[in-house]
């Protein structure tokens, strides 16, 4: 009855549900590993916001190199701890970065390199200001002063971002679309960290004017609604395959033959009782 199974057109149907079947496990497969990658995110921040902060150096190496040099990035699990340094501002090179939403306005996230006893330096994200009253979104603001002399802050280490275009200075200040560790550190004269640190507190206390810019989890039951997703598609794949087969084997057979309806009226009449 499924012979059929074995002629060379049902074994190339049978080979092309196995391949979509395993593309799709694979599919699965990978949308698992990102929801375990955003999950150990989501659970570094969380550890993050409640942990005694640790010396900078803990989780960003010092550079070796001269100036406009770079660090090694920080390890990824060591990502949004949270770090305590202490040094000096260096106002001459402040970064604004330009196009930041936070409460959906659009505005500018300001960087100052934290200059360090060592002679290198660490980027700080003192946070969010809106654009200059009166301008539209790529208008410079009036950056608060940072505090002069010693400064320490406490914050979460963050990688840098790829892309972003040039970093130039306009007005005064350094200007760029993205944090691109390397680029902005070209700018400046002193090697700098291969990371960056997200301000949450500060000695001297920061300016008001500032928002925190906020720390959001990654969105990893999405991934994992996508992994079940295509598994089930794996799944329904193979079963459509049989339930297709088996219909090919009953219409062989004569087995979905449509029966001829019986005529009731033309049938005798039971003799009463």
């Amino acid at each position: 009855m499924y012979r059929f199974l074995l002629t060379p057109r049902w074994l190339g149907y049978l080979a092309l549900t196995l391949v979509a079947a395993a593309l799709m496990v694979f599919l699965g497969n990978w949308q698992l590993d990102r929801y375990r990658g955003r999950t150990a995110i989501n659970e570094r921040i969380d550890v993050g916001s409640t942990m005694a902060p640790a010396p900078l150096r803990a989780a960003l190496p010092a550079p070796g190199g001269g100036p406009g040099s770079i660090g090694p990035a920080p390890a990824e699990r060591l990502t949004w701890t949270k770090v305590t340094a202490t040094g000096r501002y260096d106002t001459a090179n402040l970064v604004l970065v330009r196009a930041r939403t936070v409460d959906s306005e659009v505005g500018f996230e300001v960087l100052t390199p934290l200059v360090l006893t060592d002679g290198s330096a660490v980027l700080v994200d003192r946070g969010w200001i809106p654009p200059a009253p009166d301008g539209n979104a790529t208008t410079q603001p009036q950056v608060p002063a940072a505090p002069t002399g010693d400064v320490t802050v406490t914050g979460r280490v963050v990688a840098g971002e790829s892309g972003g275009g040039a970093v130039d200075r306009r007005a005064g200040k350094l200007e760029t679309r993205r944090i691109n560790i390397p680029r902005i550190a070209k700018q400046l004269p002193y090697p700098v960290a291969g990371g960056y640190v997200l301000l949450d507190q500060q000695t001297p206390a920061a300016d008001p004017a500032f928002h925190a810019v906020p720390i959001g989890h990654t969105n990893n039951w999405q991934n994992f609604g996508y992994v079940v997703q295509w598994w089930l598609f794996a799944g329904m794949s193979l079963v459509g395959y049989g339930w297709v087969a088996r219909r090919e084997a009953h219409r062989t057979a004569g087995l979905d033959r449509p029966r001829t309806p019986v005529d009731r009226a033309a049938e005798p009449a039971s003799p009463s009782a």
